[in-house]
């Protein structure tokens, strides 16, 4: 290949990746919350309201469902780099002031969809 016959051919291959780039769309993530016997309802209900601007009644839902399934998704579908930054905020809450022996925030984690 010549210079001209190689620029040509980076041209292309470039061409292609963009548009296989372009074909599959960017993976969406969920953010889970686990349940534990170290926070309260009403520890969730606040960690909801600061951190996702939920209603009383949203928080209440998810307090129920983390307890009663043992954990329970808090926030997503969306991108990576918001699914990060709400699980560095549930976790930047701290502990439970109202449970004598909490130790920290709740845990919660990224899923892929």
């Amino acid at each position: 290949l010549n210079y001209k016959g190689f620029a040509h051919k980076m041209k292309n291959d470039a061409k292609e990746m963009t548009a296989k780039r372009k074909e599959k769309p960017a993976p969406k993530y969920v953010l889970i919350l686990l349940n534990d016997q170290f926070h309260s309802f009403e520890y969730v209900i606040k960690m909801c309201k600061t951190v996702f601007n939920y209603s009383d009644e949203q928080g209440k839902n998810i307090a129920n469902e983390v307890h009663n399934q043992g954990k329970c998704i808090i926030w997503g579908p969306g991108p990576l780099e918001v699914a990060e930054l709400k699980q560095d905020q549930v976790h930047a809450i701290g502990k439970d002031p109202l449970i004598f022996n909490c130790q920290g925030s709740m845990t919660a984690y990224l899923e892929e969809q």
